[in-house]
């Protein structure tokens, strides 16, 4: 799996920071030949990342994964069972410390796009190849996973 390391976010007294787990769907369709990935928005700061959200209850982590890409991305596909590799961030909290994210990463093959979906008001979606998707997204781990998706896939 790739980026299954130490978090490289970890510095000092963040080594002491809670650790929480979520999973990502890292969507991607092949179109006249060419292999292009879906980046969204956040909500807040509207950086490029790809769907990820918290374990979800009574679901694996790829039926997570597969559920937030409809949530914030209006997106359905094939989900991968296992992940191709994992990311880590800190996620800042307002009223507590930060938390640590140890983010799983599910290739979603995507089979359809809806123009209506739950997040559609809050985010923004742009398909990209790897290339410019790993260029745009501001986790170096998860650049690595976008740069390495092609051979992944194949």
């Amino acid at each position: 799996m790739i980026g299954a390391r130490q978090p490289t976010c970890l510095r000092g007294s963040e080594q002491h920071l809670r650790l929480k787990h979520q999973s990502a769907a890292l969507c991607y369709r092949i179109k006249h030949g060419k292999l292009r990935v879906l980046l969204i928005t956040t909500r807040k700061s509207k950086r490029w990342i790809i769907p990820k959200g918290w374990l979800i209850a009574d679901m694996t982590p790829s039926q997570t994964a597969r559920r937030e890409a409809w949530e914030e991305a209006g997106v359905k596909g094939n989900c991968a069972i296992k992940p191709m590799g994992r990311f880590s961030y800190l996620k800042p909290r307002s009223s507590t410390n930060p938390v640590l994210c140890l983010v799983d990463v599910f290739p979603l093959c995507v089979t359809s796009i809806a123009p209506e979906f739950p997040e559609r008001a809050q985010r923004k979606r742009k398909w990209v190849s790897p290339k410019k998707a790993a260029s745009l997204v501001k986790s170096r781990e998860l650049s690595l996973l976008l740069r390495r998706l092609g051979p992944i896939l194949h």
